[in-house]
C-alpha cells in the first residue's frame, strides 16, 4: 500500500518546494497510526545499555519539534532522533534554505536550527510519552544563534531533557549556525565535555550523551576529538553531520548553494571518517554512522567498519517510506550470509 501511494505522490512532491514538501511529510507522519511490526531478533542490539529493536534510526533534522516521531517509529525505524532543539524558539535562516540535488541524490540545507524551543518540544514528548516504548527516542541539542554562553546552552538543555530522552546528542557540527563548529576545536571541546560531565556526575544523570561531529575535520582534528572522547564520559559519537565541501562531480545547478550537503556525495567521506575514528578509539566508543546510507549494503559496510548504529535521512526523501523495511531485509540477508547470529557480532569486523 505504501509503495503504491508513494509512487503516485512522489512525482507531485518533486514540483513542490522542498520545505513545503517536508511540512506535508511531517503532517502525514504525525497522523500515521500503525502497530509496529516486531523485528527479526538478528537485528536486536544493545548500545549504551539501551535495547534497540533494530540498528537503523532517522537522523535529527526531520522531526525537529517532536510531532511526528511516533509515526516514524511505526514505519519501522529502531530509533528516532528529534531536533535540533535550542533553549529558545528560533525561526532559522531566510528562505529558501533547502535545495534538492536530485541527479546527485543529495540535499543542501541551511535551515539554521529552526524549532519551537525546548519548553514546547518537551511538552510534545510528554504528550507522546510511553507510546511505542520498545522504540527509542533521542534529542539532538544545539545552541541558539544569539547565545552569549553556548556551552551553558548544552548544560541547560541536558537538564531539561535528560529524563524524557533515551539519549542526548550534543550537536556542535552543523555548518548553518555561525561559530558552532568552533566548539569542535580542542580547547573548546575540552571545556564543553568537562562541563557536561561535571553536571551529569553531580546530578547522577545516567542518560547516554553522544557527540555529533562533522565530516570536514582534518586528520589532526579528528585525532584531537578522539583523545578527548577517550578521556571523557561521552558515551558515543555520531559520524557525521553535513558537509560544506563540494565535489566537482556534482551535477545539479543547486550544488553551489551555501549550507550543509547530505546524501550520496558524502557517503564515502563519512564512511572513511567512521572507519578512522574506530581505529583511533580502538573500538572502545560506540559509533553511529550517518551520511549517504540508502540500502542494506551501505548499512552493513558501516557496521563492519565500526558502527553500532546507523541513521539516514536523505534516502527517505528520494526513496520514500518503504526504504526502511527494504534496508532491514537486505541487512538481514547480509548478516545471515556471513553466518552472524546477531548484528552486534559484525561491528568492526573489517578491522579484524
Amino acid at each position: 500500500m505504501f509503495e503504491k501511494f508513494y509512487k503516485i505522490i512522489f512525482p507531485i512532491l518533486n514540483f513542490i518546494p522542498p520545505e513545503v514538501a517536508h511540512g506535508l511529510a511531517i503532517k502525514f507522519f504525525s497522523n500515521f497510526k500503525k502497530k509496529s511490526d516486531s523485528d527479526d531478533s538478528i537485528l536486536n542490539s544493545n548500545v549504551c545499555n539501551l535495547n534497540f529493536p533494530n540498528p537503523i534510526g532517522i537522523a535529527a533534522g526531520f522531526d525537529k519539534n517532536a510531532v511526528a516521531y511516533q509515526g516514524l517509529i511505526a514505519l519501522g525505524f529502531g530509533f528516532v532522533e528529534i531536533g535540533t532543539v535550542t533553549i529558545n524558539p528560533q525561526s532559522g535562516n531566510k528562505k529558501p534554505r533547502v535545495f534538492r540535488l536530485a541527479q546527485d541524490k543529495a540535499i543542501i540545507n541551511r535551515l539554521g536550527f529552526n524549532n519551537i524551543g525546548a519548553e514546547k518540544v518537551l511538552e510534545n514528548i510528554e504528550r507522546n510519552d510511553k507510546k511505542n516504548s520498545s522504540r527509542l527516542v533521542g534529542v539532538n541539542l544545539g545552541k541558539n544563534l544569539d547565545s552569549k554562553k553556548p556551552i551553558n546552552d548544552y548544560v541547560e538543555l541536558l537538564k531539561i531533557f535528560n529524563k524524557k530522552a533515551n539519549y542526548l546528542t550534543l550537536n556542535i557540527s552543523s555548518p548553518n549556525t555561525p561559530g558552532l563548529r568552533d566548539l569542535e576545536k580542542k580547547d573548546n571541546l575540552e571545556i564543553l565535555v568537562k562541563k557536561v560531565s561535571s553536571y551529569r556526575r553531580k546530578n547522577s544523570i545516567k542518560t547516554p550523551v553522544f557527540l555529533k561531529i562533522d565530516p570536514d575535520l582534518s586528520k589532526k582534528e579528528l585525532g584531537d576529538v578522539a583523545d578527548i572522547i577517550l578521556s571523557s564520559t561521552i558515551d558515543g559519537v555520531i559520524i557525521s553531520n553535513t558537509s560544506v565541501k563540494r565535489s566537482n562531480d556534482l551535477i545539479n545547478k543547486n550544488s553551489n548553494e551555501k549550507g550543509g550537503l547530505s546524501g550520496l556525495p558524502i557517503k564515502e567521506k563519512s564512511n572513511i571518517l567512521l572507519k578512522n575514528f574506530y581505529i583511533l578509539t580502538n573500538g572502545k566508543i560506540p559509533l553511529i554512522g550517518v551520511g549517504g546510507i540508502s540500502n542494506g549494503k551501505d548499512v552493513y559496510e558501516r557496521i563492519l567498519n565500526g558502527a553500532s548504529l546507523v541513521q539516514l535521512y536523505t534516502s527517505l526523501i528520494y526513496q520514500g517510506p518503504t526504504v526502511i523495511n527494504r534496508i532491514k531485509q537486505e541487512l538481514i540477508y547480509f548478516l545471515k550470509k556471513d553466518n552472524y547470529k546477531n548484528v552486534n557480532q559484525a561491528i568492526g569486523k573489517s578491522h579484524k
